[in-house]
């Protein structure tokens, strides 16, 4: 089978879910009926040989108009990983050909029989539909257990509630082993010894110099370790994930069963547990304490950011529906692997991280990423940030990265403020107006796109542009006035 496409970020549905919607009239005349198969997404094609054309996942629908070679298509689908095929009766054919029923059941394809009233559209509609609803429910079971989990932190006793919590959201066991693999804490239903031990194995894959750190033999190539490790026993499904710090603390989780969101609930926990952990580890609470009193007392970023822990840093702003419910920062902060969280007035979040953690993408938040920066650049990183959620809010991504330009390496940072000051100095006395055009031309003169990301009317937009054209006594139409205009902005 060829290397399908990443899962698109719905989730998945059973194909007994569609089955399921009476109004459809579909009937599953051959192949497995495992109930775990899922449907990734929809897809329509009437070529005699459509595996060319498949990413893997899909619920193929088809007519059989170029069906030649049933057992040699039915192989070909499988082929691709397409999770069924669905076969509508009519225009080409009264019934389902009895070649291709018996093709499916040889190769283990699901075929489903589609109706003449039901038409494909009908179909792909409804998966849409229920790819929707999952996606809610699994936004709000991510939420509720994030506030869960963050409610359980604030106890007089944290970890084992914050276990408790876990272990209860996720259905399974919750551990906390050390350096050795010895139990700690735990919370919820016990696995057997066999997947119990494949626990411990999976704890010091992520953890594989327990104690300490090691230096490496000379010649000897140092690899990372993994941010987290699965396994599967006896249908036990094993996680394990490395704590902050150095004493080698790892979260372990069994659980029946595995469901969208569970990997991010993880990680919720994994945050609060470093953090709460972090005093008897030493270094990190008071790192953390100590860069709070120096800025406090006047030291700049530069030197209170190094006792944090990291030389280069990013700025994450968010935004999000979620962003006034209770612990939404904290619980978006945890996420992300922060506790560096500022949640302003007007419904922003702003995180700042280590340039080595990766952000992804977190369910029902826009996100906008700075470049990576020294301390002494953050307040630049920050305005990067803002740009880039501006961004990711206008083109409605989740997740918007800042990207340098290199002109910019020219010039001197001096030279280049000077030239923007004097380039775009008829607009000095209208921040609104500067605000307007920056956003225009990252939006390559979209005039819906910067109304949406400056949450004014496009009429507006209009206006202020028109009103920039007319100060400056330039043609914005003109290329060549867009680039210098969007250099000078880049250097205010």
């Amino acid at each position: 089978m060829p290397e399908t496409a990443a899962a698109p970020p719905t989730p998945p549905i059973p194909l007994a879910a569609l089955l399921g919607r009476e109004e459809l009239g579909l009937r599953q005349i051959a192949g497995p009926t495992d109930a775990g198969t899922v449907v990734h997404w929809v897809h329509t094609s009437e070529m005699e040989d459509p595996y060319p054309y498949l990413l893997g996942g899909e619920l193929l629908l088809s007519a059989g108009v170029l069906l030649k070679d049933p057992d040699r298509y039915a192989s070909r689908i499988v082929q691709a990983g397409a999770a069924a095929l669905g076969f509508g009766v009519a225009p080409v054919y009264d019934t389902v050909p009895g070649a291709l029923i018996e093709a499916c059941d040889r190769h283990g394809l699901p075929l489903l029989e589609v109706p003449p009233k039901t038409t494909f559209t009908a179909v792909a509609r409804a998966v849409w539909r229920l790819m929707a609803q999952a996606r809610h429910r699994e936004l709000r079971r991510v939420t509720q257990a994030q506030q869960g989990l963050a409610t359980a932190a604030a106890r007089p006793d944290p970890i084992p509630a914050v276990l408790h919590q876990l272990a209860a959201r996720l259905g399974g066991l919750a551990v906390l082993l050390d350096a050795s693999g010895v139990e700690l804490s735990a919370s919820g239903r016990a696995p057997g010894a066999e997947a119990r031990a494949a626990l411990v194995r999976l704890a010091r894959v992520v953890n594989p110099r327990p104690g300490g750190e090691e230096v490496p033999h000379p010649g000897e190539t140092h690899r990372p370790a993994p941010a987290s490790a699965t396994d599967t026993v006896r249908g036990t499904h094993l996680a394990a994930y490395p704590l902050g710090g150095s004493q080698g603390l790892v979260l372990g989780l069994a659980t029946p069963h595995r469901e969208p969101g569970d990997h991010t609930v993880a990680g919720v926990a994994v945050v609060l547990l470093s953090l709460l952990t972090a005093p008897h580890q030493g270094a990190g609470s008071t790192g953390r304490s100590a860069a709070l009193v120096r800025l406090l007392l006047g030291a700049g970023p530069a030197e209170a950011a190094p006792m944090l822990g990291a030389e280069r840093w990013v700025v994450v702003h968010a935004r999000g529906d979620r962003a006034a419910a209770p612990f939404a920062a904290s619980a978006l902060g945890a996420a992300l692997g922060s506790a560096l969280v500022d949640a302003r007035e007007d419904g922003t979040v702003r995180i700042l991280l280590p340039a080595d953690r990766e952000v992804t993408p977190q369910p029902g938040w826009t996100l906008g990423v700075s470049a990576p920066v020294r301390p002494e650049e953050l307040p630049a990183a920050d305005t990067q940030a803002a740009r880039a959620v501006h961004r990711a809010a206008a083109t409605r991504t989740d997740l918007v990265r800042h990207r340098g330009t290199s002109l910019a390496a020219l010039l001197t940072p001096e030279e280049a403020a000077g030239h923007a000051r004097l380039r775009l100095a008829p607009l000095t006395d209208s921040p609104a107006l500067v605000e307007t055009l920056r956003n225009w031309l990252s939006l390559h003169g979209s005039w819906d796109r910067t109304a949406t990301a400056m949450e004014i009317h496009r009429n507006t937009v209009r206006q202020r542009i028109a009103r920039c054209a007319t100060l400056l006594d330039e043609d914005l139409d003109d290329a060549d006035v867009r680039m210098e205009l969007w250099f000078a902005l880049r250097s205010l």
